[in-house]
């Protein structure tokens, strides 16, 4: 029987593509197979149509991952990404060797996150996304360098706004995980930042109160993301958990 092929699956948040990773893949690589894939849309992925559900991103993360000969994964997402790995565990359970979930939350939007999310769609389709590069989101926190900022914008820049505009409705259509996570019987990370104004680690807490044995890791005053901000400290986070989760040698 051959033997399974365990790695690191890393999924980006929005509106970046799989470049987000580039410092983590870059440390751990030699380590474990490390995938960061470009979620439908971005990154020069196919496009997943007019709306790309976080369905969609498991799906497409489920085939990349066979597609580099990884039967199972540490599951880590940032963001968005987060929700797409909450879609992951409820499609592809098996295939989950354990979970990271940065800067993210369980819970659905409200009525007017919502709606936040069609009008952000419906102005990107209208405009392009020239408003987004100019004024992104709170991304990094206020003592990000500029030089950073100017990376992130690029990434931004690069994206369709077609797509960036389909993950913003994707999301705006998530379901409530909360329920699924007393039921994750993997090891789990939960890694937040005090420095996170658009997720705030208030949002992110109790992901690791309600999953059994979740261990909880605060970054400080890095910003929403949190890896490119604390990269050397992320980096670490991820490498003692996949010993966690038997991917690396005690």
């Amino acid at each position: 029987m051959d033997s399974m092929t365990d790695g690191l699956l890393l999924l980006h948040g929005w509106p970046l593509d799989g470049w987000m990773w580039e410092d983590q893949v870059a440390a751990l690589h030699d380590e474990v197979p490390v995938l960061a894939p470009n979620l439908p849309g971005f990154g020069g992925a196919p496009s997943a149509g007019p709306v790309m559900s976080m369905d969609d991103a498991a799906e497409a993360a489920a085939t990349a991952l066979s597609g580099a000969g990884i039967d199972r994964a540490v599951v880590c997402g940032l963001s968005m990404g987060g929700y797409a790995a909450l879609a992951f565990w409820r499609r592809y359970r098996a295939r989950v060797a354990g979970l990271v979930f940065a800067n993210t939350r369980a819970g659905a939007d409200d009525e007017a996150g919502v709606e936040r999310r069609r009008a952000l769609a419906a102005r990107l389709r209208e405009e392009g996304s020239d408003f987004l590069v100019q004024s992104p989101p709170p991304l990094l926190s206020e003592r990000a360098g500029g030089g950073l900022w100017d990376v992130v914008k690029a990434n931004i820049r690069s994206q369709p706004a077609e797509s960036i505009a389909a993950a913003s409705l994707g999301m705006a259509e998530r379901p409530d995980s909360t329920p699924d996570l007393p039921g994750i019987d993997v090891p789990t990370l939960v890694v937040t930042s005090s420095g996170d104004t658009l997720i705030p680690a208030e949002a992110t807490r109790p992901m690791a109160e309600a999953i059994p044995g979740a261990l909880l890791e605060d970054l400080g005053p890095a910003g929403h993301l949190s890896n490119l901000e604390a990269t050397e400290a992320f980096n670490r986070l991820l490498h003692d958990h996949l010993r966690r989760c038997g991917l690396l040698s005690p």
